[in-house]
């Protein structure tokens, strides 16, 4: 896939982000406090051919694989339990381009190592939460998109200066969430020897500020909003090694469906809509939006 923003464009993007999270986190609503419009729901919509797209029909809701703990992308409340941030976003609209309206949409929080077994035991429909679009993945599950591309980083702690990239982790404790690419790619490039894992990346933060783990890796827009939650004690590294793009997961099989969700989200990117949706989350900061990635259709 061709470069679409500078790795160190999206880099310098993301720490102007990290301060307008700083402001809004904790806040009802978008990281900027204020409720996101929703897209128009569609009506009398039509899948010929998409066996989970009748089920949705069948049972009157669509159940939208989500994270709760990436602030900016996809958090929860927890006093008012309500879903926030780009990737909910872009679940809502694509929901509502199917003919689901917010109040037909269940939530299902699943964590990375769960996802591929999820989507294909049909517990969710359509998973939207910074989920990287692979050749491996692709063996068990379908994409849509991407929607977004982000890179790997690393967050430590605010006074460490012994981490400055990728090459400096030898003999460092690295956390990352399990069944996900970046720690698949810390293994697979031998950047350390001492990997942890945790179902969800807010338990590796944690023991990052508890100090039982040197860094935590995972993509830079994830980490940006946990460095932003207190920046006195964590930063981004902001060396990134990677482009993870994301895309939204369903059946593999289902390949109507698919058509029809690239559909919305090229839509989506040709009409505005994709702007306005990340200006309201992660653009809080007033950045402008970067060019959004063109869909790759198979």
């Amino acid at each position: 896939m061709r470069r679409l923003v500078s790795l160190r464009t999206l880099g310098v993007l993301l720490a102007v982000l990290a301060m307008a999270f700083g402001a809004a986190c904790g806040r009802e609503g978008s990281p900027g406090g204020q409720p996101v419009a929703g897209s128009p729901v569609a009506q009398n919509v039509q899948v010929p051919g998409s066996p989970v797209f009748a089920q949705m029909q069948q049972r009157g809701r669509v159940v939208l694989g989500v994270k709760n703990d990436q602030p900016g992308l996809g958090i929860q409340d927890p006093t008012t339990g309500q879903y926030t941030g780009f990737d909910i976003e872009i679940g809502r609209m694509v929901a509502a381009g199917l003919g689901f309206a917010p109040e037909q949409i269940e939530y299902r929080v699943i964590p990375s190592a769960a996802r591929e077994d999820a989507i294909s035991r049909g517990d969710v429909d359509l998973y939207v939460g910074t989920y990287t679009i692979n050749d491996s993945r692709k063996q068990r599950v379908g994409f849509a998109g991407p929607y977004f591309v982000a890179g790997q980083d690393l967050l430590v702690r605010a006074d460490d200066q012994s981490i400055t990239g990728p090459q400096t982790l030898q003999g460092k404790r690295v956390c990352s969430a399990t069944g996900s690419t970046p720690i698949q790619r810390v293994r697979e490039q031998n950047l350390t020897q001492n990997v942890v894992e945790f179902q969800n990346y807010s338990q590796c933060v944690d023991a990052l500020r508890g100090g039982q783990v040197d860094a935590v890796t995972t993509d830079n827009a994830i980490l940006a909003g946990y460095a932003a939650q207190t920046p006195d004690q964590l930063r981004v590294v902001g060396q990134t090694f990677s482009e993870e793009p994301y895309g939204i997961g369903m059946n593999r099989d289902d390949a109507a469906l698919r058509n029809k969700v690239n559909d919305l989200l090229q839509a989506a990117e040709n009409d505005g809509t994709w702007t306005r949706l990340y200006n309201e989350t992660l653009g809080r900061s007033g950045t402008p939006a970067p060019q959004p990635p063109p869909i790759e259709r198979y």
